[in-house]
């Protein structure tokens, strides 16, 4: 369990903390059954007895937005992940994750300006011909100050909280081996996949902590989009920018969920709404690489009705053969075609084929409420939340990177009636399907698929007969071994081993005790107070085996 995973006690005061504030939240018994409480106990520490929120009328889902609020910047960031896994918690779950907010209280400006010197080298006075001490806003991985070039320019300098990194891994090692603990010991959890949740969040977390790392990603969907005259990406300016803070050009817009302000200004929203989705689904079905988090903060209205983007700390990647499959999904979808639906369903869960006919049927069901609609009139928004139900109620999960696909779909959807209430997002993703679907099955694509299969069938004969040789030696030689790795059964059996260790010995402690009894019966040899030395010696030995062997029974969890 957690208690025997956690070696190290550098960790203790956070992890009494975080146990805190998950049990004033009514989640005490999950705190019980990972052994944390033992844990602390026996370094010494102690924790709340009583679950002071749980008898508050509360749903779980805004109970555990509230702990992850109060336990800091990193478990901020783990609820801001988790609200992209629409495949794996129901609709209000992803609402309450959806609360979580950057914002932060400022760190103050004299850790600011030695954090400042630190990375830029000089005074940020001399670098920058103005820099405003004030910031415009404090989010929780890091700050955003103006400042104004030597050259006139307006920037914004974005400066990692300082201290923020060693928060983080403590917060990660904490966050690792409860997610092992979680695999382990709390099946009723395991279909969360805590591991891979984890793994998934700190590669997250390490491209955010890495503000160089978003500037890159900034230039990249310039690049990528560098044909569109109505999208705007902050310049870097590089001879500043390091990992722990970047400085790009100021956009000086309206947010997009200002829409009484862009009412004002004589924005047209409708063509807004529309120019922001071609610009998101050219990145996804055509280049593969999008911003990941376009909530209404990182979206802004410019002069000429032309969108900013800023803030590319998460981004989404796709590869072409993923991006295939989802066009193959929405294909089959609207053709109805329910067997390839759920067979693309259960590759992407890696999940084997049981269930699969309760599946059909429930996959049949939903394309139902489809039926006879064109592509272009289709609620793709609606269909892809139904999806992700039909996938939650089969314990089905999706690859992380398609989760967050879908996420960003549904929300850029929202921003986009938010503009203009009739705007409809499958008008303006009918082409980009229709182009993708006619290049998925076009001459050229197919020949080079059929091609790669060949050659890849000649490999597999080639070497199939010397494969099939050498198996059939080994199993004359009686060489052939099947290896099983099973990790439960690795545990039980280094349980059963310390169990005889311990019976082991008790048996010689009872034989010593037995043993020196005797001796104290018999006359002659050295005495010590009138008792024979060898005796004294033989109690004296089976008294410290047998603290010994209390002490190891308790240590293991036997002693409560």
């Amino acid at each position: 369990m957690l208690v025997e995973s956690l070696s190290a006690t550098r960790d203790l005061g956070r992890l009494q903390e975080i146990a805190g504030i998950l049990i004033r939240h009514g989640f005490g018994d999950f705190v019980r059954r990972l052994g944390v409480g033992r844990l602390l106990h026996r370094a010494g520490r102690v924790l709340p007895t009583q679950d002071l929120e749980a008898r508050v009328e509360l749903p779980a889902a805004v109970r555990v937005r509230r702990a992850l609020e109060e336990m800091g910047p990193t478990f901020v960031k783990l609820g801001q992940v988790l609200a992209t896994r629409v495949d794996l918690f129901p609709p209000e779950w992803i609402a309450e994750f959806g609360k979580l907010q950057n914002q932060a209280p400022a760190v103050p400006w004299e850790q600011v300006h030695a954090h400042l010197v630190a990375a830029l080298g000089n005074e940020p006075e001399e670098v920058f011909a103005h820099f405003d001490r004030v910031p415009l806003a404090a989010a929780s991985i890091a700050q955003v100050h103006r400042a104004r070039l030597h050259d006139g320019t307006e920037v914004v300098v974005k400066v990692r909280r300082p201290g923020i990194r060693r928060v983080v891994e403590a917060d990660m090692r904490l966050l690792r081996r409860a997610a092992q603990a979680v695999e382990d010991h709390l099946p009723d959890l395991r279909q969360f996949q805590p591991l891979a949740m984890v793994r998934q969040f700190r590669a997250s977390l390490a491209r955010e902590l890495d503000l160089a790392a978003e500037c890159r990603h900034a230039e990249r969907i310039a690049a990528d989009l560098a044909g569109s005259e109505f999208l705007v990406v902050p310049r870097v300016h590089w001879e500043y920018t390091c990992e722990e803070l970047n400085v790009q050009d100021f956009l000086d817009g309206t947010s997009v969920g200002q829409v009484a302000a862009l009412e004002a200004a004589g924005v047209d929203r409708g063509l807004v709404a529309r120019r922001g989705a071609r610009m998101v689904l050219e990145m996804m079905f055509r280049k593969g690489f999008f911003h990941a988090d376009p909530h209404p903060g990182n979206v802004m209205v410019l002069p000429g009705d032309r969108i900013g983007l800023i803030d590319f700390g998460m981004v989404g990647r796709l590869g072409e053969q993923r991006r295939l499959e989802v066009v193959a999904l929405l294909d089959a979808m609207v053709r109805r075609d329910s067997s390839r639906v759920a067979d693309l369903l259960l590759d992407w869960s890696r999940k084997p084929g049981e269930g699969e006919d309760q599946l059909l049927l429930e996959v049949d069901d939903l394309l139902d409420r489809f039926h006879g609609v064109p592509l272009g009139q289709l609620d793709l928004a609606g269909m892809l939340v139904d999806v992700t139900a039909l996938l939650r109620a089969n314990h089905l999960v999706l690859p992380a990177e398609l989760a967050l696909l879908i996420k960003v779909f549904i929300t850029l959807e929202g921003l986009g009636r938010q503009l203009d209430p009739d705007f409809d997002m499958a008008t303006e993703a009918e082409p980009f399907l229709r182009s993708a679907m006619a290049d998925r099955y076009s001459p050229v694509r197919l020949a080079n698929e059929g091609l790669r299969v060949l050659v890849d069938a000649g490999q597999l004969l080639s070497t199939f007969p010397r494969d099939l040789k050498r198996l059939l030696r080994s199993a004359r030689a009686g060489s052939l071994k099947l290896h099983v790795d099973i990790d439960h059964l690795q545990r039980f059996g280094e349980q059963i081993e310390h169990s005889a260790n311990r019976l082991t010995v008790g048996v010689v402690l009872a034989a010593l005790i037995v043993g020196s009894s005797i001796v104290l019966t018999v006359g002659g040899g050295p005495t010590l107070l009138g008792l024979p030395v060898f005796g004294l010696l033989g109690f004296v030995g089976a008294a410290i085996a047998g603290a010994w062997l209390i002490l190891s029974i308790w240590r293991s969890g036997g002693g409560r």
